[in-house]
């Protein structure tokens, strides 16, 4: 259509029809398709000289946008599910990207000393159920439910399986970025109880040797061998009272020894707290 007959459509939608004025909405809409419809008429009569790639992109500007916005798509693409390299009783998962912004505002709200919490905790290699010492670590085990509140955990991995001379020793996991170095952002600070041991299927937080006891952050893990020699500088969280066998089964996975990772994803679909009554 040229844009001299574009111009008799305008007009002839100006007029009345019908014997009836057309209604102001109507006009607007009748200008909005002409205006596209121009629009495609300069796309055509611009594109037809733009060389197209078998990718069915230009090598002119409009290819290089176009290039743009599909490694945008890519990057931001879910990574493909990869077959576990063993029979482990694990599900293949993909493996989750890092956390684009991992920082949260510390939760405020206190546990109830007279309920009890259990963090439960769904993996692809089966689910967990964590009793949180509310008692001896009440700061700690309210960051750690906090987090949980917020979904923190969700899509998180267990990215450390520690088994020194092929010895059980701890599983690691809650870092948003993946590697060990990430965080939410805060720190809280409560030394445990002197006397403190770490012992099988205690759970208690992680944190680098240049913080001060009791420094913790998102990152836990969880005891697997019969007693972990650490000093007590690690604060407490709780104890595994479910699922010993999922502990059991992370635990045993094949693992990458200099990085101490799993060779194949063992991600924290959901981690949530439930509350009940003492006994």
């Amino acid at each position: 259509m040229t844009a001299g007959r574009l111009a008799d459509v305008v007009r002839r939608n100006r007029r009345t029809f019908a014997g009836e004025p057309l209604r102001s909405a109507t006009v607007r809409r009748a200008l909005v398709l002409i205006v596209i419809l121009l629009a495609a008429v300069a796309l055509v009569a611009c594109g037809k000289d733009e060389p197209v790639t078998r990718a069915g992109t230009t090598t002119g500007g409009s290819g290089s946008a176009t290039m743009a916005t599909t490694a945008a798509t890519a990057a931001t693409a879910t990574a493909p599910v990869q077959p576990r390299s063993t029979r482990d009783g694990c599900k293949a998962v993909a493996a989750p990207k890092p956390a684009a912004n991992p920082n949260r505002r510390r939760s405020r709200q206190r546990l109830r000393a007279k309920r009890r919490y259990t963090a439960v905790i769904r993996t692809n290699c089966g689910t967990i159920k964590i009793r949180l010492d509310v008692k001896r670590a009440p700061k700690t085990t309210a960051s750690f439910a906090g987090l949980a509140r917020n979904k923190f955990f969700d899509g998180l991995t267990f990215h450390r399986i520690a088994k020194p001379g092929g010895n059980d020793y701890v599983i690691q996991g809650g870092d948003p970025l993946g590697t060990g170095d990430g965080g939410p952002g805060y720190t809280v600070v409560e030394p445990p109880p002197k006397g403190t041991r770490y012992r099988h299927y205690v759970v208690a937080m992680a944190k680098t040797q240049t913080e001060q006891p009791g420094t913790s952050g998102s990152q836990f893990f969880i005891v697997t061998a019969k007693e972990a020699p650490l000093d007590p500088d690690y604060a407490l969280l709780g104890k595994v009272v479910g699922g010993k066998n999922t502990v059991r089964r992370i635990a045993a996975l094949p693992t990458d020894p200099a990085a101490e990772a799993p060779l194949d994803p063992v991600v924290m679909r959901s981690v949530r707290i439930r509350s009940s009554k003492r006994g």
